[in-house]
């Protein structure tokens, strides 16, 4: 026994060691390349359209980028939620993801594990002496990329001797795929193992550890890694709950999806592992099923080609699993919407998922939060709307009264929780131009919220003209309502161009912002002139000043918005 635990105690120490230097270089490489690609990343994630191939290829690329399906799938039920990308839409995304994780299972699969220790040191070196951002992150990827290796190695000493304890060898006699039974009780072991871990890299890293070392079968490690796949998807259907019901559905999406590819294939598992070997054989010269240890003069040989094994596994799988449903997106869609039936009442949109977990995607969640902050500009817009209805169309409509003082309700709280994301987002390693970016909309945010509160303020100054049956004359009522039309075309003109990211051009919105503090300084003025030749209530003449002032403060506060998108522009293109 106590030999037994003395040989435990390393093995364990290697393995936690390597795992955890393995998964920190997973994150450093994820946030280097973020960082290289940035605005690229960004863009593709917001010009997703209805073409399967282009959602599809999207996802592949932005989990290649940030090295976790979890992470691209988390993204975009956020963006579902927040009604910036539809339920079809986001199916490709999600199937384009599981194909984009495979690619860690190739980058072990390059023969530089040994080198995995100077090209940490050297990327260390480079990532601490650089000045600039560029070669600063290129230089975090790189030294990502060594402790991957060096992590790799560090697990695989660790599990080599696990072949030499009688206790793990009888205890691995329980992996084994040779019957369907054997096959499922392992996907159910690699599902469960990478719903603890919450990361299918670092269980797929786990499972190349032990099947290169020689402590289980390559068969075994393909029915975990079919299993890995399943276990990736119990984070995102748990980021789902309190969701909109279509960032509901995008969750059971990716669920089924790979529950569905795991079931067809565990039904001609034995085929495809022979299938995958055949492959292998053809490429190193060497059958990963039939293989042993002891056949190769250099250990590094036999962990090459069962790594490779295991890749082709995990490609092939996903691969096909997304050829099958490429040509049912629609369908696919029309199911979840059945499967999950939209509300009798109208849902409220919620901010759940800005969330932790696009800290890991800085460059990600700065776009997430760039749509919320779109939708409080909409917000504004909507209110606008309301107000010009209640105080110059039509009977006096309660209803819209309570919508748009609740809607700067809610503007409020989503300016806190925009704020509060944003401060971690920009409390992590995130290059210059998208920490930029997170103090514009910081700024934009802000400006939003304040608005909103002018604009509850000028809709308590309508109600109270008409609670004491205060009447302006006819023509002051007519240019109250050119200026409101005024204000409210600006502020659509300035959020419309945000949400487009194409900016307006400063000669326009200077040339609007004066059209208005002309047209609030002549109304004051004309107020003014007619207060000499009649006499007005004080009340009316109070509220009638107060609401230009009012005004020209939304103006003041859409002006600062396109001078912070200006920038924020201007940031992008650079």
């Amino acid at each position: 026994m106590n030999e037994t635990l003395d040989a435990i105690l390393p093995m364990a120490m290697a393995v936690v060691g390597g795992l955890g230097i393995f998964m920190l270089g997973m994150k450093y490489m994820s946030e280097g390349m973020q960082a290289v690609a940035g605005n690229s990343l960004r863009r593709m994630i917001s010009l997703v359209t209805d073409n399967r191939l282009m959602a599809t290829g999207t996802g592949t690329a932005v989990t290649l980028l940030v090295q976790s399906s979890t992470i691209t799938t988390v993204i975009v039920v956020g963006l579902v939620n927040a009604g910036l990308m539809q339920l079809h839409q986001s199916v490709g995304v999600i199937i384009g993801a599981n194909i984009g994780t495979t690619i860690t299972g190739w980058i072990l699969v390059l023969k530089i594990g040994k080198y995995g220790l100077p090209i940490l040191g050297v990327a260390a070196l480079a990532y601490i002496f650089s000045r600039r951002d560029r070669p600063k992150f290129i230089a975090m990827a790189i030294m990502g990329l060594g402790m991957v290796f060096f992590g790799l190695e560090l697990m695989k000493d660790g599990f080599a001797p696990m072949k030499d304890v009688p206790f793990f060898m009888e205890a691995f006699e329980w992996f084994r795929a040779d019957t369907y039974w054997g096959v499922m009780k392992l996907v159910l072991v690699g599902c469960v193992l990478t719903f603890l871990v919450q990361s299918s890299s670092a269980t797929l890293a786990i499972t190349i550890g032990l099947a290169a070392t020689g402590a289980i079968p390559f068969t075994a490690a393909a029915a975990l890694v079919l299993g890995e796949n399943i276990g990736t998807t119990i984070t995102v259907l748990l980021a789902s709950v309190g969701a909109n019901t279509n960032a509901k559905r995008t969750a059971y999406a990716h669920v089924l999806f790979n529950v569905f590819g795991v079931f067809w294939i565990t039904l001609i598992f034995q085929w495809y592992v022979r299938l995958v070997a055949g492959i292998v054989q053809g490429v190193h010269g060497a059958d990963p099923m039939t293989m042993a240890l002891a056949d190769f003069a250099n250990p590094l040989e036999f962990g090459a080609v069962v790594t490779a094994g295991i890749a082709l596994t995990h490609t092939g799988f996903n691969v096909t699993n997304t050829l099958m449903f490429l040509p049912f997106l629609k369908p696919f869609a029309r199911l979840l919407e059945r499967l999950v039936p939209d509300p009798e009442v109208k849902e409220v949109r919620h901010l759940k998922h800005l969330d932790a977990r696009a800290v890991s995607a800085p460059v990600l969640g700065v776009e997430q939060s760039r749509g919320e902050v779109v939708q409080m500009g909409r917000g504004v817009v909507k209110m606008m709307d309301w107000i010009g209805q209640v105080a110059f169309h039509g009977p006096r409509d309660e209803r819209l009264i309570q919508k748009a003082f609740h809607r700067e309700e809610v503007l409020d709280n989503i300016q806190a929780e925009i704020t509060a994301f944003l401060t971690d987002i920009l409390d992590s390693n995130v290059p210059h131009a998208i920490a930029e970016e997170g103090r514009q909309q910081f700024r934009i945010a802000h400006e939003y919220e304040s608005m909103s509160d002018r604009l509850a303020s000028i809709l308590r100054a309508y109600l109270k003209l008409q609670d004491r049956q205060l009447l302006l004359p006819a023509d002051q009522r007519e240019s109250l309502e050119g200026l409101h039309n005024q204000v409210a075309e600006f502020l659509q003109e300035v959020t419309h161009a945000y949400s487009a990211r194409s900016g307006m051009s400063d000669a326009a919105a200077q040339s609007a912002s004066a059209a208005i503090t002309r047209k609030v300084k002549q109304l004051r003025d004309e107020h003014l002139q007619s207060m000499t030749h009649s006499s007005v209530d004080p009340n009316l003449s109070l509220i009638f000043t107060g609401l230009l002032t009012d005004y020209r403060r939304v103006r003041a506060h859409t002006m600062n918005v396109h001078e912070a998108m200006t920038a924020t522009v201007a940031a992008g293109a650079d």
